[in-house]
């Protein structure tokens, strides 16, 4: 295996919004470990921002943590334009922050929505809108979704799967905007993923009969599809959401 084969993204600059824990961690190690320098953002995990970046410096790997809540448009947009000064531009922007609040219709507290929107959605606008100006072509944008944009398998889902939906659409639209440029702009749908998010043995013993692998996922798998879709084979991949979840939605 020659050595652009084994670091791909060498001499990449790679942004992920979300990145200190979960998805967002895994997201953050493979793109270091591929040759990546990567910055990343996180909103209250100074420990686990901190850990990860040590973690990746001791074996070889370049990550910078930058603190900024993604439901602050402001400091998302600051956010982007640090992580640019430090890395010199981006050719790799994967947007992952995102919250859950769960509850009936007739009784869902408007601040969560509020919120959850703001995470879920806006931020996704926000960091992409601040992002495209520093990307040329060959550029990749990646968001993480859910599944539940396709199935809302149980009560209390309905504003979280709004959130999933809209930015399905969201990608569709922004890769036609973006594919003269060469810019591509895909959405990753994980099903349950043994996270922070799913806690707790009640969680997942009600999930597993759901899934027909019988498993909750890994975050590494969910982290190597992001890797596909960030690397060169898939330039001809834009506009799709692209579902991981064991057959959870088959």
């Amino acid at each position: 295996m020659t050595t652009d084969m084994a670091r791909p993204f060498s001499g990449k600059g790679a942004l992920v919004v979300g990145g200190s824990r979960g998805i967002g961690g895994a997201v953050v190690r493979r793109l270091a470990q591929d040759g990546a320098a990567v910055a990343f953002t996180y909103a209250n995990s100074d420990e686990q921002a901190s850990s990860l970046v040590e973690a990746l410096g001791e074996v070889g790997g370049k990550a910078i943590a930058i603190k900024a809540d993604s439901a602050d448009a402001s400091a998302l947009q600051q956010a982007v334009e640090h992580a640019v000064s430090l890395l010199g531009g981006l050719d790799i922007v994967v947007y992952n922050a995102g919250i859950l609040f769960r509850g009936p219709i007739d009784s869902f507290p408007l601040a969560d929505f509020d919120r959850m929107v703001a995470i879920n959605v806006r931020g996704a606008f926000v960091a992409i809108k601040a992002a495209v100006p520093h990307m040329s072509g060959g550029g990749r944008i990646i968001t993480i979704g859910s599944n539940t944009a396709i199935r809302t398998a149980f009560p209390g889902g309905s504003v979280y799967s709004m959130t999933k939906g809209a930015i399905a659409s969201l990608v569709r639209g922004i890769a036609v905007d973006l594919a003269p440029r060469g810019i591509t702009v895909n959405n990753v749908q994980p099903g349950p993923t043994a996270t922070d998010m799913v806690a707790g043995p009640e969680t997942v013993a009600f999930l597993k009969p759901l899934i027909p692998l019988g498993r909750l996922a890994d975050p590494d798998e969910i982290a190597g599809m992001v890797a596909y879709l960030a690397s060169r084979e898939a330039g001809f991949v834009t506009g799709a959401s692209l579902t991981i979840d064991g057959g959870y939605v088959a």
